[in-house]
């Protein structure tokens, strides 16, 4: 018995781990599909809007009658439109500066510096990228109202950069968080002074995340809409602004022309920032 026990044990031994590789890799192939469709979900608005914007029908409409660059000609001919989009990048331009230099400062006072309520002052500036959009609009808005700032460019800059902030906060505190301080004070030790070692030392140890936190900062003053929309007014209509008065008031294509430039400038834009952070790291 012991003699015809012992094969049959070793043979229940081996085809153990090919049995665990058999459910890992059908645990994979489950994740991979859900991960597949869960990315299809997210791509597909994508796919119709781009096709749209090469319709030549006059109102929108899917699957296109037919192929014309008319609404791209369209959006580039009306004065509504590209005024919309200068101020959109002169906006958003300016507060990527503005966010790029607050976020710095206070990331090193946060990650570097010990002081009484930090927590909380690092939750109060974060705290936009939670707290819904329409509070926010309406708590900036009955502050600009008292200030007269209303309908003014610095205003709508100051409101977007309140907004930028936070994201140039978390991409510079990450980066802060991985730096190795010895290098810093390596720098110190052989003679260089505060603004030195910040300059020739930290500075390029962190751009990586400062040019990503910039982006970001872009891309959230350049698409953002219901702030604009409380504080810009007629006269600094954003681009936005009027799409969403398009949607309200007009069906052409023009819209869809408009949104698939958006989405290649911003494809453009985070990958040249994820080119950046791999070639920082030597990948």
């Amino acid at each position: 018995m012991a003699e015809t026990a012992a094969p049959l044990q070793r043979a229940v031994v081996a085809t153990q781990p090919a049995r665990r590789r058999w459910s890992i890799s059908w645990s994979r192939v489950i994740l991979g599909l859900f991960s597949a469709l869960v990315l299809l979900y997210l791509v597909a608005p994508v796919a119709i809007v781009i096709p749209m914007s090469f319709s030549a029908a006059k109102y929108l409409s899917f699957p296109p009658p037919g192929l014309s660059l008319q609404w791209y000609q369209n959006f580039f001919a009306r004065a509504d439109w590209t005024s919309a989009t200068i101020q959109s990048i002169r906006v958003a331009f300016t507060v990527m500066i503005l966010a790029t230099v607050l976020g710095v400062a206070a990331s090193l006072a946060l990650v570097r510096g010990s002081f009484p309520g930090k927590d909380i002052v690092n939750l109060i500036i974060v705290s936009p990228l939670v707290v819904p959009a329409i509070i926010v609009a309406i708590a900036i808005y009955g502050i600009y109202v008292r200030l007269y700032l209303v309908q003014t460019f610095w205003g709508l800059v100051l409101a977007h950069t309140v907004l930028a902030v936070p994201y140039v906060v978390v991409n510079v505190s990450a980066t802060l968080r991985g730096f190795d301080i010895r290098l810093e004070q390596a720098a110190q030790s052989l003679g260089a002074n505060a603004w030195q070692t910040f300059r020739y030392v930290t500075l390029p140890m962190i751009s990586p995340g400062i040019f990503a936190g910039a982006v970001f900062a872009f891309i959230a003053s350049f698409d953002e809409l219901i702030v604009a929309l409380f504080i810009a007014g007629a006269r600094g209509r954003t681009l936005p602004m009027r799409m969403f008065e398009g949607l309200r008031m007009e069906i052409d294509p023009t819209i869809a022309a408009v949104s698939s430039m958006l989405i290649t400038f911003s494809v453009l834009i985070l990958a040249s920032a994820e080119f950046a952070r791999r070639r920082s790291r030597g990948d």
